[in-house]
């Protein structure tokens, strides 16, 4: 057996995992999100070794996405962290096997504590799940580990429940990009939604020229603005855009191009924004009309600035 189909069955192998949970839901699940969904405390996931690094992505998951959550170390919640774990707050345990020694001697003290219980598992027979209010299956019928010992394909089907968890929890809330973006500030994303065309426009030394402003001149201008192009305007409002394409075009077509002037080679009515148009939806206007500059102008629509795909990016 070669790599490729060594890598190949690990694909199948796990796929197969995945599809496979959609048969296990049972009526848990809804209860577990019906509970979330009313939880005035957060979403506290415990697991050990590689649950555990499963389970801390699941809490980032479910936190960037509107449900507050927070990773708690079943060792170091037995040596006092569990101090962080409120009456409200619902404990979710991961383990395939169910009888994680580091989870199990958990157990009676979150339940004395108040805490609703979720056992996200590959076992129904097992301890966790057997003290556990809920019971999301997370069984898989092999690993794709040769050896049958690597956590592989149960890691897979955890997080794809985990993701399960956090989309449905989106979906209820109606979670929308803008709240999204709250939560990723720092990302290009949250920038994107975050930001308006004001922000990132250019405003110095923009190529605008008259209607009547000869071809020369007004190449002369686009060539010192270096953006491209060349904004025509009328009472500092834009009535039309000469790019370089235009100007080609122009060359192309009029045997005397320097002895016209701008008027005659623009094209009317730019796309034009408002400033306060939000970033995103400026990358959608030039993404949709295939263009790489749309000029931006203020309340009365007089030209304020020009933003390029690039200042985007």
């Amino acid at each position: 057996m070669n790599t490729l189909d060594i890598a190949q069955k690990v694909f199948r192998i796990e796929a197969n995992a995945v599809a496979r949970l959609s048969e296990l839901l049972t009526t848990d699940f809804e209860k577990v999100i019906e509970d979330i969904l009313t939880c005035q405390g957060r979403v506290v996931i415990c697991g050990m070794g590689k649950s555990g690094l499963v389970g801390k992505k699941i809490s980032a998951t479910l936190a960037s996405t509107g449900t507050p959550s927070f990773f708690l170390h079943p060792a170091e919640a037995f040596h006092g962290d569990l101090g962080m774990l409120k009456p409200e707050d619902i404990f979710i345990g991961l383990s395939n096997s169910g009888e994680t020694e580091e989870i199990i001697r958990l157990i009676p003290s979150v339940r004395r504590n108040g805490n609703i219980i979720v056992a996200m598992a590959g076992n129904a027979n097992s301890v966790l799940v057997k003290n556990a209010d809920y019971f999301l299956n997370t069984n898989v019928l092999e690993e794709a580990c040769p050896l049958r010992l690597a956590p592989t394909s149960s890691t897979t089907a955890t997080m794809a429940m985990g993701d399960a968890l956090a989309v449905t929890l989106m979906e209820m809330r109606k979670f929308q990009p803008e709240d999204f973006a709250l939560f990723h500030p720092g990302g290009s994303l949250g920038k994107k939604l975050l930001t308006k065309v004001k922000d990132k426009m250019q405003t110095q030394n923009l190529p605008i020229v008259a209607k009547n402003t000869p071809i020369k001149e007004m190449i002369f201008k686009m060539t010192e603005g270096k953006l491209g192009l060349a904004v025509v305007t009328e009472n500092q409002r834009p009535i039309g855009i000469i790019t370089d394409g235009d100007l080609r075009r122009a060359w192309a077509k009029h045997s005397n191009l320097l002895g016209l002037v701008a008027e005659k080679i623009m094209t009317k009515s730019p796309k034009t924004l408002q400033e306060s148009t939000m970033l995103i939806d400026a990358e959608q206007l030039l993404t949709d009309f295939k263009i790489t500059s749309v000029l931006v102008v203020n309340e009365t629509e007089q030209l304020t600035g020009i933003l390029q795909i690039y200042d985007i990016k």
